[in-house]
């Protein structure tokens, strides 16, 4: 289904929302937790958006492609949205990639949002940035479940975060 704002086309599909057992409404622990997912292979977003939704999270997803090139518009994505982590894949040119994940960090909208990065060769992304903890992901089953387990402690971090300032 396309989101309203955004041309047909675009790559862009946003889910159903799904509750989560004993959610209530209210603060990000008890809300829908909502997760982007940002990659340049339509098979692996559907695979890990799969594997995100079994687990009780609500995910949109948009290819990479899409947003660099601004045939999707990524500001407005995040605004309609409103995702508290994006996965966000390194694909070759690693370097290219890298360096548009720094910029969309830096980003204002982004500010306050966790990310959770992927790649397919993690050991050619560390000869380029060094040790790292980017989840491997070649979409076995145990790589969709340390994505699902990474996005689980990135919202757990950010409860603890916001419990700490309030």
């Amino acid at each position: 289904m396309a989101s309203r704002g955004l041309p047909p086309g675009s790559g862009l599909r946003s889910l159903q929302m799904r509750e989560r057992p004993g959610a209530k409404g209210g603060g990000l622990e008890e809300k829908s937790r909502i997760i982007a997912i940002f990659n340049t292979n339509p098979e692996v977003l559907e695979l890990v958006r799969d594997s995100l939704q079994q687990a009780g999270y609500q995910a949109v997803i948009a290819h990479i492609d899409d947003l660099k090139r601004g045939r999707l518009d990524m500001i407005q994505f995040v605004e309609e949205h409103k995702p508290d982590v994006i996965v966000y894949d390194v694909a070759p040119p690693y370097d290219t990639n890298w360096t548009f994940l720094r910029l969309m960090r830096n980003s204002k909208v982004m500010q306050g949002r966790a990310f959770v990065v992927t790649t397919t060769n993690k050991r050619a992304l560390e000869e380029l940035i060094g040790p790292n903890d980017v989840v491997e992901l070649l979409c076995k089953p145990y790589d969709l479940q340390q994505i699902v387990d990474a996005c689980t402690a990135a919202f757990e971090k950010q409860i603890k975060a916001k419990t700490k300032t309030a």
